[in-house]
């Protein structure tokens, strides 16, 4: 039995020095214009949801905001559209910024996040998503109110209709 650990061990203690020779090494292509292997493509979605979900817990919006609230709905809009979410995610009846396409991997279709639980959408427009294109809304001075309010209109994002989106998202 302790020759068979000795070898598993010194199995693993040889892929560590392959990995690192291969990433640090400058072996793993970063480029966003290439894909990436298919290890990557199926683990970094889960990796990015466990741990979005894990640092999520426990979040809701402030006592007395209500996500169903047209206000604060309409607030989101505005925000969504002044903070230049609309680049790289469009709006109802806007499409995206074409150098959003270039952006690896992909700003997701507010669709389908419009699903994920509210703790989620806001968790991650607070603290973006680490080697993407979302930045932290915090860091550039998004309060969690308007953050909030912003996770209020994903949440509709998919039946707002491109009439009322222009008229919240007008200059007052």
């Amino acid at each position: 039995m302790r020759i068979f650990l000795a070898f598993i061990g010194a199995l693993a203690i040889i892929f560590a020095i392959v990995a690192a020779a291969f990433f640090f090494g400058g072996f793993y292509n970063v480029a966003a214009s290439e894909e990436d292997p298919q290890i990557v493509t199926w683990a970094l979605p889960k990796v990015r949801m466990a741990s979005i979900d894990r640092h999520s817990t426990g979040l809701a919006p402030p006592s007395g905001m209500s996500l169903d609230d047209p206000a604060v709905i309409q607030a989101g809009a505005k925000a969504f559209a002044q903070r230049g979410c609309i680049q790289c995610h469009g709006g109802p009846g806007v499409e995206w910024a074409k150098f959003s396409e270039g952006i690896h991997p992909d700003p997701p279709d507010l669709k389908e996040v419009a699903d994920d639980e509210p703790r989620m959408i806001f968790w991650v427009i607070k603290n973006g998503i680490n080697m993407t294109g979302m930045p932290s809304f915090a860091k550039i001075g998004a309060d969690d109110k308007e953050i909030w309010s912003i996770t209020a209109f994903v949440k509709k994002f998919g039946s707002v209709k491109a009439e009322d989106f222009k008229a919240w998202t007008a200059a007052q």
